[in-house]
């Protein structure tokens, strides 16, 4: 049987983002820009070359700046037709979304990521759908969801984005209970929230892509609490795990945990010096940086 084509997307964009306060007192954390784009437009980018065609926001109090953001300015890009700004159009127009594109739904108290999603239930229908987590960004060749849409092809069912983590920090992430390895692809027997160190299934962590089946929003009308309390996104895919339809994706890239303000700045390092445009002057910076941190020792 042929596969549905996985063209919709939901973002969980309802944190109120306390680690980055007080800069996020006044903007959703997803606006911050990481070089000169805000973290949400990465997710964006990585979702559209995947073939996304239908983007649901899960949001709350306080996120209309992420809303105007995708929305037309006609006045600016009148400013810079004028002016003969046509690079900068051509950037500014590449952040705008067609009528019907985009849909907002709000998430009205916090109760974890798996009540996010099941917020979309009713945008989502009855069709695969992704989630893209915009704090998580992937440097990659080919994007990283891109890669996961392909292998999807393959196998069907659930697939989640996975990475090799050190042990002690097992307890940070979703963690797969491996039952077959091939490779790219695992096949998971279970899925552990948050597990401690010693009794981590595996090191094979679960970072902020998924491309989930409707079922995981059945399982979701459930409303379960999980680690923490809240209603787990893992719990809900790893009920799937006994029906073998639960996949990890060794994907190829480098992922920056832009929800930490470490992994922002290394990200905004590793960004910057993959410009073209920056890499010469700030690589030159960081040298002299590196020099005198040296010479201080």
């Amino acid at each position: 049987m042929k596969k549905q084509k996985v063209t919709k997307a939901v973002f969980p964009v309802a944190g109120l983002g306390t680690r980055f306060l007080p800069a996020t007192k006044s903007i959703p954390k997803e606006i911050m820009t990481l070089v000169d784009r805000p973290l949400i437009q990465y997710a964006i980018d990585e979702a559209r070359a995947a073939g996304i065609k239908e983007f649901i926001f899960v949001t709350s109090r306080g996120k209309s700046a992420l809303e105007d953001y995708f929305d037309h300015s006609p006045e600016l890009e009148s400013t810079l037709k004028r002016a003969g700004k046509t690079e900068l159009l051509d950037v500014l127009r590449d952040t705008n979304m067609d009528s019907g594109a985009i849909a907002y739904v709000r998430q009205n108290r916090p109760q974890g990521l798996g009540h996010a999603v099941w917020c979309a239930r009713r945008l989502i229908g009855n069709e695969p759908f992704a989630v893209l987590l915009p704090d998580d960004v992937i440097a990659a060749e080919k994007p990283c969801l891109q890669q996961m849409v392909e292998a999807y092809e393959q196998t069907g069912g659930n697939m989640v984005a996975a990475m090799e983590v050190p042990p002690a920090k097992a307890s940070s992430y979703g963690v797969l209970d491996i039952g077959e390895d091939m490779g790219a692809i695992v096949r998971a027997k279970g899925m552990v929230e948050k597990p401690k160190a010693d009794e981590a299934p595996s090191n094979l962590a679960v970072i902020g892509r998924y491309i989930l089946s409707p079922k995981v929003l059945t399982n979701l009308n459930q409303l379960k609490q999980g680690a923490g309390g809240e209603i787990q996104l893992t719990d809900a895919i790893a009920e799937e795990a006994a029906s073998g339809k639960v996949f990890g994706f060794r994907f190829r890239g480098q992922r920056y945990d832009c929800g930490s303000k470490a992994g922002f700045l290394q990200a905004t390092v590793a960004f910057g010096l993959a410009r073209p445009d920056l890499n010469v002057e700030f690589g030159a910076y960081l040298n002299d940086m590196i020099a005198l941190q040296r010479a201080a020792q």
